[in-house]
């Protein structure tokens, strides 16, 4: 096993995802989704959280190596960056979804000097918008956004067009096509499952209109 499929396998065994492309999960959205995604519980795994942030800090050497600061993206990714910014000796700050409403109204917490390279931390990459508003946040702070790094990626088109729209690099510890395919491999669901999961990630919309027609 390659180190993101342990990752992915990880993942499927402590229930930070589920899949079920029979009875469909509502995200926020409205949308019809056969994944659901909670890497918060990763924090309550010893090992699985440590497997998580020495990933991250792996790809961050690798292709992020003039990192000076670890940003976290509220709340997700505090913990991830926290322990990431610990193992590689760095700087962190976090970024909220938007100013506070009272005190100094800061949005990112912690100390970002002009000009610092930084690289972000969240926990999901689904579309990149989100994290995206906290790369916009940190580079209008002052700081320099060389990349983002995230524990799992749902591998959607959009970002790739999002983050391409913003000549950033994102990478992932593992990903929803490594997962898909663990999943099928340890017989946790079948090859019409594995079809309908690799449609859904082709396009989300069309796969959501289906389960409702």
């Amino acid at each position: 096993m390659t180190y993101s499929q342990r990752v992915a396998k990880a993942l499927l065994d402590i229930h930070a995802v589920t899949l079920n492309p029979e009875h469909p999960f509502t995200w926020a959205s409205g949308l019809k989704s056969p994944i659901y995604t909670d890497n918060r519980l990763t924090i309550s795994y010893p090992e699985v959280r440590q497997a998580i942030f020495n990933g991250m800090a792996e790809q961050i050497k690798l292709h992020f190596p003039d990192t000076d600061v670890i940003a976290g993206t509220a709340t997700a990714g505090i913990p991830h960056a926290a322990w990431v910014a610990q193992n590689m000796e760095l700087p962190m700050i976090y970024v909220r979804t938007k100013p506070k409403d009272h005190g100094q109204g800061k949005q990112i917490e912690g100390v970002l000097k002009e000009g610092q390279k930084v690289v972000v931390i969240d926990d999901l990459i689904s579309t990149g918008g989100s994290v995206l508003n906290a790369v916009r946040a940190v580079n209008n702070a002052g700081g320099k956004v060389v990349g983002v790094v995230s524990v799992f990626t749902y591998n959607l088109p959009a970002a790739e067009q999002n983050f391409m729209a913003n000549g950033l690099k994102y990478y992932s510890v593992t990903d929803y096509m490594t997962l898909i395919k663990v999943a099928k491999e340890s017989n946790q669901i079948s090859a019409d499952h594995l079809k309908s999961l690799q449609q859904w990630r082709k396009d989300p919309l069309s796969w959501s209109k289906e389960q409702e027609s």
